[in-house]
């Protein structure tokens, strides 16, 4: 980020809770001068709810907006189950919250944990006022992602894409390639019980 001298941190982790799985965010960041504006859009799934509850406990950083189009209206965080309110409604338009943002010149940075369908749009608002994007979109295609390199490169403007957060597929991955150079092709199979997911290397 432009003039920012800072490092950011976060882990996300699953963790088994009454035959559920939750998800659990940490964040940390070194001391900077003035704290970064995190918008959350899809703020109230449950891994938005997550980054919002690090974000707040965070050094350096603030939650400035959440954005869904499920408890409009309502405060993230009791959304959240914080013990207390933010004082921050949650909003249908992502347009709004960025305007409110960029009109205080803070550092601001979009998190997106909505959908594919929904990301390329949310990152081109965001550039569109000056705030780069942390995308975690599963089953992201590769065209979304290719689309979004073009245009952050022509806006000269950063966009983080992760489609997964699990160290595992990304030690997998590493593994696979590294594989890939003794065999005609390596392929990752991760089943699941409402999909099976594959990832081919070919050579």
């Amino acid at each position: 980020m432009a003039g920012l001298s800072c490092q950011f941190y976060c882990a996300i982790h699953q963790i088994p809770h009454k035959a559920k799985v939750r998800s659990s965010i940490s964040c940390s960041m070194q001391p900077s001068q003035s704290n970064i504006k995190v918008i959350i859009t899809g703020a109230a799934k449950e891994i938005g709810r997550a980054a919002v509850v690090a974000v707040t406990r965070a050094r350096g950083m603030e939650v400035a907006g959440a954005v869904d189009s499920h408890f409009v209206g309502e405060d993230i965080g009791k959304v959240c189950d914080m013990e207390e309110p933010l004082e921050i409604p949650i909003l249908n338009d992502l347009t709004m919250v960025l305007g409110s943002i960029s009109q205080s010149k803070a550092t601001g940075v979009v998190v997106d944990f909505t959908d594919p369908s929904t990301v390329y749009e949310n990152v081109k608002q965001a550039v569109a006022f000056g705030m780069r994007s942390v995308v975690y979109v599963p089953r992201i295609k590769l065209d979304t992602v290719s689309a979004l390199s073009a245009f952050c490169d022509k806006a000269s403007m950063g966009c983080l894409v992760a489609p997964t957060l699990s160290i595992g597929s990304i030690l997998l991955q590493q593994a696979a390639i590294t594989a890939s150079f003794h065999y005609n092709n390596v392929e990752i199979v991760e089943s699941r019980a409402s999909a099976t997911v594959r990832l081919q290397f070919m050579f």
